[in-house]
């Protein structure tokens, strides 16, 4: 088969970005009319496996979240050998402008678009716990970075943590048992994105605010991504898209609990659709009942729905 002239350049180009990016998922961008990217992927769970989701998680660059959402009803600790996951790697990108970095806790994913690339980064992160949230609603951008960051916890999570019968020491030195990992990007005052000591909280809300990487992912954007790169922070748990042949695609991530009641409650988080959102679902040729089948699953990857 054939390929343009461009198809070759996007592809290595995509390529290219790959071997910078190591483990993480690359992917050459849509045309501009179109935001559906990627495809997902299908692996057995190998017989004598005794490895948790975490494990598959990381291998295939997702976080934990995105493979529970993706696999109802699978064990996290271990999943059965021989049954089937599914990898989310088909994605619709938000609905934002295609620059720097998009952080979008609700999915608990970081999307970085390479100036002059022509292709889009996604990596896994771990946000902020409930009371402790990452920003969801906020644009700015990389300040410094930091190569060995020191962790200097504040006086009212020293407190937290003596009452639990941990003692914080006043500044955590630099190395792999930090906290913040070995390298920082620091996005304000009080918030920056870094690596971790403890990559199983990636996919969770475990962290003070900030947002997590795995070792290799933080290294990545390190080495990647200069001082004053624009950074934005959303909150879409739901995206669609219309893609150039009309067809309509829905993406329903589990909301983020917004309080107590909502996270300890045995119900599901309701479903809210932005503006964008509806407009792209009240067409006629959209079939609601395959929205509501979305909506109920809340699978993370994109569904067909018109």
């Amino acid at each position: 088969m054939k390929m343009s002239i461009r198809a070759l350049l996007t592809l290595f180009t995509a390529l290219a970005a790959f071997s910078q990016a190591a483990l993480a998922v690359v992917y050459p961008l849509p045309a501009k009319n179109s935001r559906l990217i990627g495809e997902n992927i299908q692996i057995t769970v190998p017989a004598d496996s005794k490895l948790p989701l975490e494990s598959f998680a990381a291998q295939y660059q997702m976080g934990l979240s995105n493979m529970l959402e993706a696999n109802p009803g699978v064990d996290p600790y271990l999943p059965l050998p021989g049954s089937t996951l599914t990898i989310p790697q088909q994605l619709i990108l938000p609905n934002t402008p295609r620059e720097g970095i998009i952080i979008n806790s609700a999915e608990m994913r970081l999307y970085y678009f390479p100036k002059g690339t022509n292709t889009v980064v996604v990596l896994p992160i771990g946000i902020g716990q409930l009371g402790k949230d990452t920003p969801l609603d906020w644009i700015t951008s990389v300040q410094r970075k930091k190569d060995g960051p020191t962790w200097t916890p504040t006086a009212k999570m020293r407190e937290e943590y003596a009452a639990e019968g941990e003692i914080l020491p006043a500044v955590y030195p630099a190395g792999p048992d930090n906290p913040m990992g070995l390298y920082a990007l620091y996005v304000g005052r009080l918030y920056a994105i870094h690596g971790t000591n403890a990559n199983f909280g990636i996919g969770l809300r475990v962290s003070h605010g900030c947002v997590r990487l795995r070792a290799d992912d933080i290294k990545y954007l390190f080495d990647s991504v200069p001082v004053g790169t624009r950074v934005q922070f959303i909150n879409e748990p739901v995206k669609a898209s219309i893609e150039p042949d009309g067809s309509r695609y829905l993406e329903v991530h589990n909301p983020l609990s917004a309080n107590e009641e909502e996270q300890k409650s045995k119900e599901p988080v309701p479903i809210l659709f932005s503006e964008a959102v509806g407009k792209v679902l009240m067409d006629p040729s959209v079939d609601q009942n395959e929205v509501k089948s979305a909506v109920d699953a809340r699978l993370g990857v994109p569904i067909r729905v018109g």
